[in-house]
């Protein structure tokens, strides 16, 4: 095998695949990266076993050939070089080495046989539709902050995607909950989605194809199975196992009664939340809201910090109300609001609240109270 490629159209496609592999691994090939190299290409493939990635290249290739190298090595090495410089890349005839070449820098590491890597398989995915990467990365960017990371709730660890109908309307919905907060995304049915399994897209996933689709301005296709899923465009392809759980039935838990309805300006409130939780305590972060008619006041107090208050201006005509929540999930969910104003609607100071962009219906948060 014997390849030359410009180190940046190297490190780009070097660094699409890397991330996926675990930087500690018991099992050596899931370590390395499978370099292809045939047809004028350079196929570069990481996998974790649940996640792979594969990213392919044009090259100058003197002779064509596979071997497997460690990918975060071969990763740091291209980092490191000069801009602008051509990188040669070759193995021995016995294969148990590659070499890289530029400049006066060379590089050999040890390769393990490509025989080793595991092979990826051709999955039978049914279900196909193609989303825009603008309509992907909201997707992603609304809902993926609820995603939750305890493991023992493996079910809860991803976003769940699946058709839906809202006011008779066929939408694709993701949605993502921690038990503390919940975020609900939707958008017009993507055609041929209509017939989709509700799948839970992994966190890792979700991350690598965040990251993955903010270089690109072309569709995404994607295929998915009641077990596998798989985005494709430009030369990438991500595929990944789907977590093998039931997702809870997270309509219940969206309030429809909450009568008490706050209208606040969305950057002043978080920018308060923000400042009054400077002084809670690290451990609960809790920061109250007392609403009344025409303003909303936020304090905090900690034993070792003091006390902070701030008065918010609001839209509101009801009842005083006393509540409590934790300020990062609070500041979380203000984040997510793009536009000017957002809606807070409240039952009591012990149930789920809910918050909506009053700009933009398509995405919609629930927060539990806590008490203060």
């Amino acid at each position: 095998m014997k390849l030359t490629i410009e180190r940046a159209a190297l490190l780009k496609t070097l660094a699409h695949v890397q991330s996926a592999v675990e930087r500690r691994n018991t099992i050596p090939i899931l370590s390395n990266v499978l370099i292809d190299v045939s047809d004028g290409n350079l196929a570069l493939t990481a996998t974790d076993m649940d996640l792979t990635i594969v990213d392919a290249v044009p090259v100058e290739m003197t002779e064509p050939g596979a071997t497997t190298a460690p990918v975060h090595t071969l990763y740091d090495i291209v980092r490191k070089l000069p801009e602008g410089a051509q990188v040669e890349i070759s193995t021995g005839g016995d294969g148990a080495q590659i070499t890289i070449k530029a400049g006066r820098s060379v590089f050999t590491l040890a390769t393990l046989p490509k025989e080793d890597f595991p092979s990826a398989g051709a999955a039978d995915l049914p279900h196909t539709f193609t989303l825009q990467p603008g309509e992907l990365r909201n997707l992603i960017d609304r809902t993926r902050f609820a995603i939750s990371t305890e493991e023992t709730r493996y079910y809860l660890n991803g976003i769940y995607l699946h058709a839906a109908k809202t006011d008779d309307l066929d939408v694709l919905r993701a949605v993502a909950t921690d038990g503390h907060r919940l975020a609900r995304f939707e958008m017009p049915l993507p055609d041929g989605a209509s017939d989709m399994p509700g799948v839970i897209v992994p966190r890792k996933t979700v991350g690598e194809l965040r990251k993955l689709v903010d270089e690109t301005d072309q569709p995404v296709d994607v295929a998915l199975s009641d077990t596998k899923i798989r985005f494709s465009f430009d030369s990438t392809v991500l595929s990944s196992k789907l977590i093998d759980g039931t997702f809870p039935d997270y309509q219940r838990v969206i309030p429809v009664g909450n009568d008490k309805i706050v209208k606040v300006n969305c950057r002043d409130f978080a920018d308060a939340v923000d400042r009054v939780s400077t002084i809670s305590s690290e451990k609960s972060r809790a920061v109250k809201l007392v609403i009344e008619d025409g303003s909303i006041r936020l304090s905090a107090t900690s034993p070792e910090n003091g006390t902070a208050t701030e008065d918010v201006p609001i839209s509101y005509a009801g009842p005083q109300i006393e509540i409590g929540f934790n300020s990062s999930y609070l500041l979380d969910i203000a984040r997510q609001i793009e536009g000017e104003s957002a809606e807070i609607s409240l039952a009591d100071s012990a149930s789920p609240t809910v918050v909506r962009d009053l700009s933009d219906s398509s995405a919609l948060y629930v927060l539990m109270p806590m008490r203060v």
